[in-house]
């Protein structure tokens, strides 16, 4: 990792690969990496490297599900999904990196919390339709506020519209894709994107591959509920040390 010491270059090289082994295995866990590294690199610097780094691995898991890409639901949750991305430009360019530190650290610390309370039954089955434009307005800007975390909104969306099982994992890869090409402009334009990006990517590129070609090769014996439990564990672990830095 460029301009890193020593042990933290281990460190990053460490995160990546072990959450992309995740994503590449699960299709799950690949922005739980997000708080770990901000703990060792600026967010103002890091958000512009993780958006590139999710487009690639994007358009890499894209393709098993392209035929089950929902275009109706995409082109539904464009135009609030749009407003929220200029909100989340107007904040990256607005904020300093340490209260987008905090911010990302009470985030999924937040969400951590709630995924285990409803593991355990709390809360509603599925949201109402009502939450839905509010949601897609909220993966726009969060996803471009903290390069992160748009998933879950755009889970959220796709869960009150009730769509299938094979549009729900298609239409979301395409999403996630859309996304970061287009808050990656976004940072482009507003000068988000510093010297510092393209070699960060570029040295975290190989290890993100690394990653998810042993994720593909990865049998994993742990079960399902007991990974959930343990992601949603080291989301509010991770979140924790942002929040009071």
């Amino acid at each position: 990792m460029t301009g890193l010491s020593p042990p933290a270059e281990i460190y990053c090289i460490a995160v990546l690969i072990a959450s992309y082994a995740l994503r590449g295995s699960t299709g799950f866990g690949g922005f739980a990496a997000m708080p770990l590294l901000a703990l060792v690199i600026p967010m103002k610097t890091l958000v512009p490297v993780w958006t590139l780094l999710t487009i690639s691995s994007s358009a890499m898991l894209f393709g098993k599900d392209r035929q089950h890409v929902s275009l109706p639901v995409i082109l539904k949750i464009l135009p609030s999904c749009s407003l929220g991305i200029l909100l989340g430009l107007w904040l990256f360019k607005t904020l300093d990196a340490d209260w987008l530190a905090r911010g990302l650290g009470a985030l999924v610390s937040g969400y951590g919390l709630h995924a285990l309370w409803r593991m355990r039954g709390g809360g509603p089955g599925h949201p109402p339709r009502a939450v839905a434009a509010a949601a897609s307005f909220l993966a726009g800007a969060v996803g471009t506020v903290f390069g992160t975390m748009a998933s879950l909104f755009f889970a959220v969306y796709m869960d009150a519209m009730r769509v299938t099982k094979a549009q729900f994992r298609g239409t979301l890869s395409a999403l996630m894709m859309t996304l970061a090409v287009v808050r990656g402009i976004g940072y482009l334009a507003v000068g988000e994107f510093g010297r510092e990006s393209l070699p960060l990517f570029a040295a975290a590129l190989p290890f993100m591959l690394t990653g998810i070609f042993l994720g593909d090769r990865i049998h994993t014996g742990i079960s399902e509920p007991m990974f959930r439990r343990v992601v949603c564990v080291v989301l509010i672990l991770s979140g924790l040390p942002l929040m009071f830095r």
